[in-house]
């Protein structure tokens, strides 16, 4: 099958690596050069795709389009584009635009009865304030005081931003998938958050309950089947006081958790999804079941010091490569190249479960500090 891609930032690399995985041909598209994905796939292509002109007659022998972007005016002509030239595109539009702006996502939170963040004036302090439109941890700011409040208030226009409670405890991801009123959840993973709120690491076994895993399920599946969702979807909980709570939703391809999701349990969501999109039908019924232990986890190198930080830090180093067996771990996306002194990696690392796969991480982190004589390693919470 060949495949087009468009977007080749993070999200784009995600989808490029599953693509990759599932023995496609991947095309990518992207109005800008060195962007993360660039080299992982067969061909890249400079292109803007809001020339509909030159786009349309670009699909002629392309089999799916997976949008891996968030600029509304592109997405809208990427499907008006895939539908004149009858193309399957991975993107469900209505569902986006409420996913996209927290404060419509909230809303559907409090129609349907999901549990999520207490909004301000309801709670107390502290609370967390984020723009409603901007894309995971991006803006997020935690204000711990009224004064503080009061300072942020007088600097920034707080109109189509969300405040709601702060929330702390272990924070996890569910992918739902949805095509023709058919939905399956996926596999919960655990994330761990920097200290600006945005994940270096995604741990493919968690430590919830039977009951907590189903409630999870289910809050998923009533979601989808609300949204009425055909394609994908992201939902991001925190486990508080026992409560399981919706921080947000993303119908679109998340990026970090898929591949771990990939390795835990040999499930290809990009390729059980686009094969849906492309024959016109759902996928056999298939079992969810955790094979292998798996962190991912984004590294940074630099003036002898080894940070393990948030997934904003692969964005802004060219082109990355894929490698196997790097310095101990299974697999890795990265800007390292011979010589160079700065450079970032996203490592995979699998075992036969979680706490042999963290021992093996441990090990993989040692083997770096020792190879490029770094003494000093650091990872904030």
């Amino acid at each position: 099958m060949r495949v087009v891609i468009v977007g080749g930032k993070l999200q784009g690399l995600e989808a490029a690596y599953l693509a990759k995985k599932a023995g496609w041909e991947v095309i990518l598209v992207d109005k800008k050069t060195n962007v993360p994905a660039a080299e992982v796939c067969d061909q890249f292509y400079l292109f803007d795709v809001t020339k509909v002109v030159e786009w349309i007659p670009f699909l002629r022998e392309i089999d799916l389009i997976i949008p891996a972007l968030e600029n509304l005016e592109a997405l809208d002509s990427l499907v008006r584009s895939a539908n004149y030239a009858g193309v399957p595109i991975i993107f469900d539009e209505n569902a986006y635009r409420i996913s996209s702006s927290k404060i419509n996502s909230n809303a559907m939170f409090a129609e349907t009865g999901v549990p999520s963040p207490v909004s301000w004036p309801e709670c107390g302090f502290p609370i967390i304030v984020k723009p409603s439109e901007a894309s995971g941890s991006e803006g997020v700011v935690k204000i711990d005081s009224a004064l503080e409040f009061k300072r942020l208030f007088a600097e920034e226009d707080l109109t189509n931003w969300v405040i709601e409670e702060y929330l702390d405890g272990p924070s996890y991801s569910l992918e739902v998938i949805g095509f023709s009123g058919v939905y399956k959840v996926l596999k919960i993973t655990e994330l761990h958050m920097d200290e600006s709120y945005d994940c270096k690491r995604v741990v493919g076994s968690v430590m919830l309950s039977d009951e907590l895993r189903e409630e999870f399920e289910q809050i998923g599946l009533g979601l989808a089947h609300s949204l009425r969702l055909n394609g994908i979807m992201d939902i991001e909980t925190i486990l508080h006081q026992g409560q399981l709570k919706v921080l947000e939703i993303d119908a679109r391809l998340p990026s970090q958790t898929p591949i771990a999701v990939y390795h835990s349990t040999g499930i290809n969501m990009l390729k059980i999804l686009g094969e849906a999109f492309v024959q016109g039908k759902p996928w056999h019924a298939f079992d969810v079941s955790e094979k292998r232990g798996v962190i991912c986890e984004h590294i940074h190198v630099r003036d002898n010091l080894l940070e393990v930080s948030g997934e904003h830090v692969m964005t802004d180093h060219g082109p990355l490569r894929h490698y196997t067996d790097f310095f101990g771990a299974d697999e890795a996306v990265t800007s390292y190249l011979p010589g160079k002194t700065e450079w970032v990696a996203t490592l995979i690392i699998t075992e036969k479960d979680c706490q042999a796969a963290w021992n093996k991480r441990n090990s993989v982190i040692q083997e770096i500090q020792k190879e490029f004589g770094i003494r000093h390693y650091q990872d904030r919470y």
